[in-house]
């Protein structure tokens, strides 16, 4: 159990915990939330007993029952699956014994040792840790290399892994996906659903905390406020108080206005039932929990850009890679303004390759790449922050871009990434990652580009920041291509899915979900089949012919249907904002405008109804051409 009461915690003079209150029963798995800085970490270091409440009480377990996650490294010539077994320090202590009793011939503590290790699976030790490091994105051939030989992203997930190797009532983890990718976030999220201790977890990645929590711990005010269930469960449950307090209801009802709008835009330009089916439930989640971010430090936007073309990039028939060895083949892909791209595929399958060749960063090996003649890039790197100048200040950063524009105008538009004050105009040399990857995403926003290529965007990024990331691209003109293990981000702002796999890059048809699904198959049939399959039959191409030419010839007249089903959709929408401009007309209230009002509101409510039985006719139609697609595959 964990237990503070009365807390209060000071850390260099400021307040972070007053008369503070909390319990967490054993086998409970919290999220702890909160803005940047209201001592989240701290709470961390006070259970962990590194730092010491100023007065009240706090009751943990014993620190031989906490496991936590190390920020480094120091055992760098250990072998990584030797690395990882470490974190197992009963083990290792039982090894140590019987290597000393072997040493100086203590026959007699011998076989009760072996009973320890038998007792403790100390014999299943390697294989355990091999699933630990398999899970997290790490081949066979890898488990023998010393840890000095991988990168700093790698060396993080080994220290997750030997986190997970420990033996604990208590585990502690302070942002665990911030290395990893997509496969291994999924692959976690399973460990730690069946881990049996308690969990307390500081994530800003609300899927992941939808997913391992069943409590959230939120810090606010200086105090800590417990909810019962997951993230969502929290974040409608404050979204219930907050809109209770008048105060903030203007602010609400813009918010809720503007997930309203792009809902319908997006209906009316959906491609794909099942990820339309998946994507407006989740928008309309949004509008519910709007009320819960009306207190945001953050309000921006992309501004549109000055021009656009009609095409803004294509690659034709493209080979991409690195020194002259091509990762993905035959890439054919043509981006427009309104293209919301979203990039799926397993860790090295050539995600960020396909967007650092669309960037401009890398020459293609074979084919095309054309651009639209009015093009402006926009390009949010994995590890943009290394190259913003840490002797300047945020404000000097845009005043190099712009040096026309006036001190006020700059500061203006970065106060709505919240730079405000001197921190707009300090160096930024002492800023935190989330704090200059804001910065990076501000100077993309300020030069206007007409197709953003963001690949990890919101690493270092809070839940504040991220929400406000995700309704700027909701709102945001020209084209976009992101690559995120942000599930949340992704369903939000994305109209179109591409599988990046095995050498190729293709339209997918289905949601996140079946994803999801996909990726576990994928794992399973690797450590199934570690070969690939031979002995395929070669492609009839008469019967291939005769069947695409039967798939045009019923599939045409579905795609006439529901292209008058999308005019009529369009029309349903048209009307819909001219009714909602009508009854915003403060003058149709009036007394004299009653019957005026009860026929807009009878229309109104017609249109509501028509538009949800051609929204049905819409989804039905769309998932027979889906269906007859599948068939001819």
């Amino acid at each position: 159990m964990i237990r503070l009461q009365q807390a209060e915690l000071l850390r260099g003079g400021k307040p972070l915990l007053e008369a503070a209150s909390l319990t967490i029963h054993h086998g409970q798995h919290v999220g702890l939330v909160g803005a940047n800085g209201c001592g989240k970490s701290s709470l961390f270091a006070l259970l962990r007993g590194e730092l010491h409440l100023d007065s009240g009480e706090v009751r943990v377990p014993a620190a031989a029952d906490i496991a936590h996650m190390a920020q480094e490294i120091v055992a760098l010539e250990r072998s990584a699956i030797d690395y990882v077994i470490d974190g197992d320090q009963q083990l290792r202590a039982i090894e140590q014994q019987l290597a000393d009793a072997e040493k100086h011939h203590h026959n007699d503590r011998i076989a009760p040792l072996h009973e320890e290790l038998e007792a403790i699976d100390g014999y299943n030790a390697v294989t355990r840790a091999s699933k630990l490091l398999s899970g997290l994105g790490f081949s066979n051939d890898s488990l023998s290399r010393s840890v000095r030989e991988f990168s700093g992203g790698w060396r993080m997930r080994l220290n997750l892994a030997r986190t997970l190797m420990c033996r604990s009532r208590l585990l502690l983890l302070d942002e665990p996906t911030n290395h990893l990718d997509l496969d291994a976030i999924l692959w976690l999220e399973q460990w730690l659903k069946q881990y049996p201790g308690t969990l307390l977890v500081i994530s800003h990645d609300r899927d992941f905390l939808d997913t391992v929590t069943d409590h959230i711990a939120h810090i606010e005010r200086h105090n800590i406020f417990f909810y019962r269930g997951n993230y969502s469960a929290f974040e409608m449950m404050r979204a219930e108080q907050l809109a209770q307090q008048q105060a903030n209801f203007e602010k609400q009802q813009q918010q809720r206005a503007h997930i309203e709008s792009y809902i319908r835009r997006f209906r009316a330009q959906a491609t794909k039932a099942r990820q339309a089916q998946s994507r407006i439930k989740a928008l309309a989640r949004m509008e519910e929990i709007a009320p819960a971010h009306v207190d945001s430090p953050f309000s921006f936007g992309f501004p549109p850009a000055d021009k656009i073309s009609s095409t803004l990039i294509t690659l034709d028939r493209a080979s991409l890679g690195y020194d002259q060895k091509p990762i993905l083949g035959n890439v054919n892909l043509s981006i427009h303004p309104g293209s919301a791209i979203g990039l799926l595929g397993p860790n090295g399958a050539g995600k960020s390759t396909l967007i650092k060749t669309l960037a401009g960063q890398l020459a293609v090996i074979a084919g095309e790449r054309s651009c639209g003649e009015h093009l402006r890039i926009g390009y949010f790197a994995q590890h943009q922050i290394d190259s913003l100048d840490d002797d300047a200040s945020a404000l000097l950063h845009l005043q190099r871009i712009s040096p026309a524009a006036t001190e006020q105008k700059l500061r203006d538009f970065l106060g709505g990434f919240n730079f405000r004050g001197d921190q707009a105009s300090d160096t930024i040399r002492h800023f935190s990652g989330g704090e200059k990857a804001r910065l990076a995403l501000a100077i993309i926003a300020w030069q206007k580009p007409n197709l953003l290529l963001l690949d990890e965007p919101t690493n270092h990024l809070d839940l504040e920041m991220r929400h406000a990331l995700t309704l700027a691209l909701q709102e945001h003109e020209g084209a976009m291509v992101l690559v995120s293990h942000d599930r949340h981000l992704i369903r939000n702002t994305t109209d179109e899915l591409w599988l990046v796999s095995d050498g190729c890059t293709q339209p997918y048809e289905e949601d996140l979900d079946q994803y999801a699904e996909w990726l576990a198959r994928q794992r399973c049939e690797e450590s199934v089949t570690p070969s690939a399959t031979q002995g395929e039959q070669p492609v009839d191409r008469k019967e291939l012919k005769r069947r695409q030419a039967e798939q045009r010839k019923q599939l045409s007249p579905l795609r006439n249907q529901l292209q008058k089903l999308e005019q009529q959709l369009d029309s349903l929408h048209q009307q819909a904002d001219s009714l909602e401009q009508r009854l915003s007309d403060s003058s149709l209230y009036e007394e004299g405008q009653r019957e005026e009002l009860k026929q807009v509101l009878a229309l109104q409510a017609q249109n509501r109804s028509d538009s949800e039985t051609c929204e049905e006719q819409w989804m039905e139609l769309q998932e027979k051409i889906e269906s007859l697609q599948e068939q001819f595959c």
